[in-house]
């Protein structure tokens, strides 16, 4: 079967887990695209990781537009985006994530998937052990900056939304948990729009890429991933009266530490 097919049927499925899983638990589906579609293009289409791991990065990132316009249009209804707050923060995302992006083109394959692994494993703690905590500390123009700063940038870094930072840091300056949801999800699609533009730039006119890329993102694996996780995010979420969803998190946590923990080892 033609590599191409057999990589958008892998991607169509994986989509449709990814979307599943953020639905359920409310994850974003980076945590899972990048390590699966890094070993896709390796084992599939014979990419070298030195190319692969920044092509699954750009890519995971340039699903996240699509997938996360469908969470921050639900969110905007139900008035749980504060347009001071996001405003403020846009600007250090847009300059963050493409910072972001092009550093994660600029280091090499080996060493992008090892701070990948780690801050994975960060998060996944992050999801076993965190409970939001509130300070004192004024939420001011400085302090958004700073968090759309330094979350665009991790987040292009790691081919993700940014939820799992700007959810806590939010949180932290006093702003309401599902108010910091909804400001992270809007967040979320600003980190991905100019991430994938870094990824894209800094891809451009590359020879070494395959075929039917748009800079580093390789559009036949984003389709397919796009395709079915639109469906099946809105079934996950119907899911979560069914299960015990802080359970699966902090099982699904364990499970990223594993595969963070293959990923570095894998490279030894």
């Amino acid at each position: 079967m033609d590599p191409l097919l057999i990589t958008v049927l892998l991607c169509i499925l994986l989509g449709a887990v990814v979307g599943l899983m953020a639905g359920l638990l409310g994850i974003g589906g980076g945590l899972i695209i990048v390590p699966t579609l890094l070993l896709i293009l390796e084992n599939v289409l014979n990419i070298e990781i030195e190319h692969g791991m920044p092509i699954a990065l750009a890519t995971s990132l340039f699903t996240v537009i699509f997938t996360g316009l469908s969470s921050t249009r639900s969110h905007y209804k139900l008035g749980n985006i504060v347009p001071s707050i996001v405003l403020l923060c846009a600007a250090g995302i847009a300059i963050g994530s493409v910072a972001g992006a092009f550093f994660a083109t600029s280091v090499s394959g080996v060493m992008l998937q090892r701070i990948f692994a780690v801050l994975v494993i960060l998060i996944a703690a992050q999801m076993i052990f965190f409970t939001p905590k509130i300070s004192n500390a004024p939420l001011n123009k400085v302090s958004l900056s700073c968090i759309g700063l330094g979350s665009g940038f991790i987040a292009a870094l790691m081919g993700i939304g940014g939820g799992a930072l700007i959810v806590p840091s939010l949180v932290w300056f006093q702003v309401n948990i599902k108010k910091a949801i909804g400001c992270a999800s809007f967040c979320g699609v600003i980190i991905a729009l100019f991430g994938s533009i870094g990824f894209i730039t800094s891809g451009y006119n590359k020879n070494y890429l395959p075929a039917y890329s748009f800079g580093y993102v390789y559009l036949p694996a984003a389709f397919g991933i796009v395709l079915t996780s639109v469906f099946t995010a809105p079934i996950g979420a119907k899911l979560t009266r069914k299960f015990d969803t802080a359970k699966l998190k902090r099982v699904f946590a364990g499970f990223l530490v594993l595969v963070s923990i293959r990923m570095i080892i894998g490279l030894e």
